[in-house]
């Protein structure tokens, strides 16, 4: 359309000229197209740099050949004569030209949206590998000394308490990339919390209502228990009495709605921005890593209690 529209002629000349070139183009595309998915397999086994040089030399060489298929199928417009011919080298010249400038532009663009997509994984990785080795001290302190008291009192509670523990472990120091089903985590928060109910007795009740939710939906690992630490860190822990956490999940119209709500002080003071803050960038980071745009995650106070809500599409297919 930019060289149509810069060309002079009559609105008919345009509308012709407009035609045969958006006809030339499309057949360059397509067919470029075409054969680069067939041969990704392929163009997948070189480096960066090699299998742009072949996407581009590739372009060059299609455009080559329908513009020597256009000279001959448009005798009228454009003579054929002889290769060397002045006008025939003159359309050759400007159709290779411009698709040269026009790729090495759309391969430059795709070279950069492949970089911004490696930094976006790297930076997700980089963030759930923070999340991992943030145990916090006073939580393995508190849970060693709750071990070590029931190992005279219930030796079998003792061994539960620890392989609750271990399960912590094994999920903060799980495979990279590897994604956990919905059930893991739900029984990750279940350990978690036993053994912070053998540390805090009657101060903390937890309230559960997950009947219902696909347990193989899956989910980056450590989504939810982060949120009910931060729960028992922000909010049971700073109460004079007993508090009360409400794990909730529904699952409505392709959405996955989990929701981690917790008492608040008498005061109403929300939580401590810290660590609650980085858990939850972390965990909206990871989402939209995996989910894109279609996860979110809100946190605030609602009615008098601290609630951090999730949401992502199931059943979802990665792109």
């Amino acid at each position: 359309m930019v060289l149509t529209l810069a060309a002079a002629g009559t609105p008919v000349e345009l509308w012709d000229t407009l035609s045969r070139r958006s006809l030339f183009v499309q057949w360059i595309a397509i067919a470029t197209a075409s054969l680069l998915c067939t041969l990704r397999p392929r163009l997948a086994r070189l480096g960066t740099a090699a299998a742009g040089l072949a996407a581009w030399a590739l372009l060059m060489a299609i455009a080559l050949a329908v513009t020597e298929i256009a000279v001959w199928a448009w005798p009228g417009t454009i003579p054929p004569r002889s290769v060397f011919a002045p006008v025939h080298l003159g359309f050759l010249t400007q159709a290779l030209g411009i698709t040269a400038i026009a790729g090495a532009l759309v391969l430059r663009y795709l070279y950069v949206q492949d970089q911004w997509r490696l930094h976006v994984e790297a930076e997700s990785q980089a963030r759930f590998d923070a999340l991992q080795s943030r145990i916090r001290p006073h939580f393995l302190f508190n849970s060693m000394n709750t071990i070590a008291s029931l190992t005279r009192t219930d030796p079998i509670l003792a061994e539960e308490t620890v392989n609750d523990l271990a399960d912590l472990f094994r999920a903060t120091l799980g495979e990279r990339g590897r994604l956990a089903t919905l059930e893991e985590e739900l029984e990750l928060v279940r350990g978690y919390v036993r053994i912070e109910q053998q540390r805090l007795g009657p101060r903390l009740r937890v309230e559960w209502d997950t009947e219902g939710l696909p347990g193989q939906a899956l989910v980056p690992p450590l989504v939810l228990q982060p949120l009910v630490e931060n729960a028992v860190f922000h909010g049971i822990e700073r109460l004079p009495g007993p508090g009360t956490i409400r794990i909730t999940g529904r699952h409505r119209r392709g959405l996955i709605n989990l929701s981690v709500r917790n008492t608040l002080p008498a005061d109403g003071s929300e939580p401590k921005p810290g660590g609650h803050q980085l858990a939850v960038e972390n965990i909206r980071a990871r989402l939209a890593g995996c989910f894109g745009d279609a996860a979110t995650l809100t946190a605030g106070e609602v009615e008098g209690e601290y609630q951090v809500r999730v949401a992502f599409p199931y059943p979802w297919k990665p792109q």
